[in-house]
């Protein structure tokens, strides 16, 4: 019997659970339609405060939790829990930390203020992420992340991870969505993102604005393939992923009932 090929989803928001734009709701259906179509699917986003435990369902995974993600020379520990996604048999693992993702507000405060440690909470999230592919000991064939948050995954995929054993067949999935933040992830941004010795300066260049727009060229530019997550797209980084040779990329269509998501999915674990 043929193994089941296996897809991760890492996101930045996922319906029913966080809805921050119209991608979240699409995230929740392609998991949904891999699932019913044959493959295997886990999902990963983080648990801001906002994400009802109560109401969703969630509990800790304590064979997992205990890890420690090491970030600009401290140490933040991973708590990880589960819910099962609603009328779904697939279960959507949720990454928390006490400092960086309790808080009542997203990635503004109660006065509309940019949380000055979004950057590191992004690092966290993209490094933590991994490590915790790494302790399910689940390789997946194909990782679809979406949204700016996940957009240092391909590039640690592609340095950092490469050579770890669960990843060794991985293709990656980068979505280019909308801008939604006008601030910047601040000036340390790229020592921070730089996370090991096998990333090198020119490996950051991508990212250096350190803002949104930066965030998805980031992930579009170490990525195996691109879609876009929305019509309304930075013209900039249309004109530069819309067309790239050696990459699959799917243009943004409403329309769509996401069999081109499948198809892609299918070539890429092949």
């Amino acid at each position: 019997m043929l193994q089941k090929k296996r897809i991760l989803f890492i996101a930045n928001e996922m319906s029913p659970y966080l809805e921050l734009t119209e991608f979240a709701e699409i995230v929740n259906k392609l998991a949904i339609k891999s699932n019913d179509n044959g493959f295997e699917v886990r999902c990963i986003m983080p648990r801001f405060g906002v994400v009802n435990e109560r109401r969703h369902r969630l509990h800790e995974v304590v064979r997992l939790s205990g890890i420690n993600v090491s970030v600009d020379n401290d140490d933040y520990p991973l708590q990880i829990k589960v819910a099962s996604l609603p009328n779904a048999r697939l279960q959507v693992y949720f990454l928390d930390n006490e400092d960086l993702f309790k808080r009542k507000f997203i990635f503004h405060d109660e006065g509309d203020k940019w949380f000055e440690d979004n950057g590191l909470r992004t690092v966290f999230y993209c490094k933590g992420a991994l490590e915790t592919v790494k302790k399910f000991g689940w390789p997946p064939d194909v990782i679809h992340c979406s949204g700016w948050m996940t957009g240092l995954i391909p590039l640690y995929l592609k340095t950092v991870y490469k050579k770890e054993p669960v990843f060794a067949h991985s293709k990656c999935v980068f979505t280019i969505g909308q801008n939604t933040f006008k601030e910047k992830l601040g000036p340390d941004f790229l020592k921070t993102a730089n996370i090991h010795a096998n990333i090198k300066d020119k490996d950051l260049e991508p990212y250096k604005d350190a803002n949104n727009s930066a965030l998805f060229r980031g992930g579009a530019t170490y990525a195996d393939a691109i879609t876009f997550g929305a019509e309304k797209v930075d013209k900039k980084l249309i004109e530069e992923f819309g067309k790239i040779r050696g990459k699959k990329v799917l243009s943004f269509n409403a329309e769509s009932d996401l069999t081109d998501y499948l198809q892609l999915y299918t070539d890429l674990s092949k």
